[in-house]
């Protein structure tokens, strides 16, 4: 029985620090070994959102301890390890930096190879880590950076449908949270308030929501939302309001989606209808919900990862490293942090004012 691939993964984007080691088994599917998470909510939590600098601090004093848990609780000693995966975007650069460094000096002293890894395809693929996926297959990526609509064909091989023209959805969740007096992070808070509240007291906007094919806007919604809080009044009124915008966010999706699922039939004319929910905003259960009984009607399967792998992590990052070590797709160690890096490098960029749909 000969050895199987043993990937330490590196996540430092935004404000986790991160890291995972993933092997295979003798079917070739993904097994996590172990999955480091340390979060940084109390150090932002005062400033109502991520400070770039304390980001990048916090990660450099936890990243020695937070690898060497990982590889204690893997059970694997050091010298096993066979390559090293690292975020190399996109995120905020001087987050990037503090794991990206690590990853490299990691792998130079192992002498062992080093692989740059894309935050977004980590995403993109972390559904292989509970699932066997088939090629190719719809993708709905929603996190606190980006919302996409993508047809996965294969590892690095992407074509973006849509995308969002202005803000993405997690952000429009941690505004409107904000807005709401909900402390940071506050937008999975508002699924919860939803459930106290009448969906139907507000009758918030829609952007685009019939013309602009598969791309999105929230920046409308996040402006009505601003409007309406100035007048609230009472608890109540404040779960009407949340109410309203999880129910006018699925409604969103929903229509969006049947057009992106439009979209992928006529481009890769599928053997298998698949579609793929992933990235942060993929843990809030109504939006799972309702999407899964839009798949139901359309025929398609369904496949999100588990809630505890859909925000940012390192077993996501160490999956792609693992798929691009059994190619020998390794990467120098001058490899650059990226803050921007689409998956769809032919993708036009579609965002900011004045952008024709």
């Amino acid at each position: 029985m000969s050895k199987k691939p043993l990937i330490l993964g590196i996540e430092s984007s935004c404000d986790e620090t991160a890291a995972s080691l993933v092997t295979e088994n003798e079917q070739g599917t993904p097994v996590v070994l172990s999955n480091i998470i340390s979060s940084q909510v109390d150090v932002h939590k005062e400033f109502g959102g991520v400070v770039p600098e304390l980001a990048a601090r916090s990660h450099m004093e936890k990243i020695d301890w937070i690898v060497q848990k990982a590889i204690n609780e893997s059970g694997c000693k050091i010298d096993e390890i066979d390559g090293i995966a690292s975020t190399a975007g996109p995120g905020l650069v001087v987050c990037l930096s503090v794991g990206l460094s690590f990853g490299k000096a990691f792998a130079a002293s192992l002498n062992k190879p080093f692989m740059a890894i894309n935050h977004l395809e980590g995403h993109a693929l972390s559904p292989k880590l509970n699932s066997n996926l088939d090629y190719p297959y719809l993708l709905l990526l929603i996190s606190g950076g980006h919302s996409q609509y993508l047809m996965v064909q294969g590892l690095g091989n992407y074509k973006r449908l849509g995308t969002t023209i202005d803000d993405a959805l997690g952000e429009a969740f941690d505004k409107t949270a904000k807005l709401l007096g909900i402390e940071f992070p506050g937008g999975p808070q508002i699924e919860i308030l939803a459930k106290k509240g009448d969906p139907n007291k507000y009758d918030l906007p829609r952007p685009i929501i019939n013309k602009g094919g598969c791309n999105l806007s929230f920046a409308g919604l996040k402006t009505a939302i601003l409007k309406i809080s100035k007048n609230i009044k009472n608890e109540q009124e404040k779960f009407d309001l949340a109410a309203s915008f999880q129910k006018t966010i699925e409604e969103i999706l929903y229509r969006k989606t049947i057009v992106a699922f439009n979209e992928f039939e006529k481009l890769s004319k599928p053997k298998k209808k698949i579609f793929v929910v992933a990235g942060g905003v993929a843990a809030n259960k109504m939006i799972r919900s309702r999407l899964i009984h839009l798949c139901n009607e359309k025929n398609y399967q369904s496949i999100f990862p588990p809630i505890n792998l859909c925000g940012d992590n390192a077993a996501m990052i160490a999956m792609v490293g693992l798929e691009k070590f059994k190619i020998k797709q390794f990467d120098n160690l001058n490899h650059p942090a990226k803050p921007r890096w689409s998956l769809d490098e032919n993708a036009a960029f579609l965002k900011g004012a004045g952008v024709k749909i």
